[in-house]
């Protein structure tokens, strides 16, 4: 789960598997697999951020080839 701040000032936690898209209209809203949306306070550059941050926790990004990381050799 990811901790957003809604316009309103509400605190808002979202399960980032399943956010599809994250736009700025000029509110930031995070639409998820199932069609419903979010309009958050928070950038997309710090949605996305804390997406990122949150895959690694549950460290789907530690593996190189999820990254999307050349093989060594």
């Amino acid at each position: 789960m990811i901790e957003l701040t809604r316009l309103n000032g509400k605190p808002l936690s979202l399960n980032a598997i399943y956010i599809e898209t994250v736009e700025a209209f000029p509110d930031t809203t995070i639409t998820l697999t199932t069609g419903r949306k979010f309009i958050v306070k928070e950038s997309p550059q710090e949605v996305r951020k804390k997406v990122t941050d949150f895959y690694r926790n549950i460290q789907v990004l530690s593996n190189p080839h999820l990254r999307g990381d050349e093989d060594e050799e």
